[in-house]
């Protein structure tokens, strides 16, 4: 399937919430599966204990994410087997807003998965991800495209086209039969966080040319839903 991209006077633009379109905000919506998530700082990310308080290592946050989506719907339109690839760019402090984002949807999902995606990842949708609307100020477009998303092992890779390419494994610890996580976290993709670093983190998309190998990266299990 050919990619189907947006173009510019459809790309969502959280400050013009008229843009919205009926139902927004107000259809059930669940999504269970994985996140792995790689950022540009140097050692784990502070702002899944800090909430966002303290800054990132280089003082501003650049990142692309996977999510594998096991279960999930949105209203009637079944979301489960379909992945998604992120990318978010943050200027300070997380808390701050004034974030950009693009999201990449699975080819596969049909025409009501796909706006329902879109829904979901602009926080239009509310519920766990609500918090974008609020923090993204500039929502740089979506895109069908094939999304890969393997696990291999304690090995994680997503592809998407050549836009994204990474590959992140679990930080090793004294028992290499236990992986490092941070539990009972009030972060907001889930409350326990497993540290991790990527093998291979290099995104060439919407203008940014990034290489991430060796950085700070995360895995971990979501149980989202909305709208509340």
């Amino acid at each position: 399937m050919a990619n189907d991209r947006m173009e510019t006077a459809a790309r969502i633009d959280n400050r013009h919430p008229g843009a919205q379109k009926s139902g927004q905000g107000t259809v059930p919506w669940a999504i269970k599966g994985e996140l792995i998530l790689n950022c540009n700082c140097t050692v784990f990310c502070p702002c899944v204990v800090s909430l966002g308080k303290h800054p990132p290592t280089e003082g501003y946050c650049q990142a692309w994410a996977g999510v594998r989506i096991d279960e999930g719907h949105f209203g009637d339109a079944d979301l489960s087997g379909l992945n998604v690839g992120l990318i978010l760019e943050i200027p300070g402090l997380m808390a701050r807003g004034n974030w950009k984002a693009a999201a990449y949807i699975d080819e596969r999902a049909d025409d009501d998965a796909y706006n329902g995606l879109i829904d979901i990842f602009s926080g239009k949708a509310k519920g766990t991800t609500g918090l974008f609307k609020v923090l993204v100020s500039e929502f740089l477009g979506a895109e069908r495209a094939p999304v890969l998303f393997e696990t291999e092992g304690k090995t994680r890779r997503l592809i998407v086209g050549k836009q994204i390419h990474g590959e992140v494994v679990p930080v090793g610890g004294a028992n290499s039969e236990e992986d490092i996580v941070v539990t009972n976290t009030e972060y907001w993709m889930g409350a326990d966080i497993t540290v991790a670093t990527a093998t291979k983190g290099r995104v060439r998309a919407f203008g940014r040319v990034w290489d991430f190998d060796g950085r700070s990266a995360e895995i971990c299990q979501i149980d989202w839903n909305g709208p509340r």
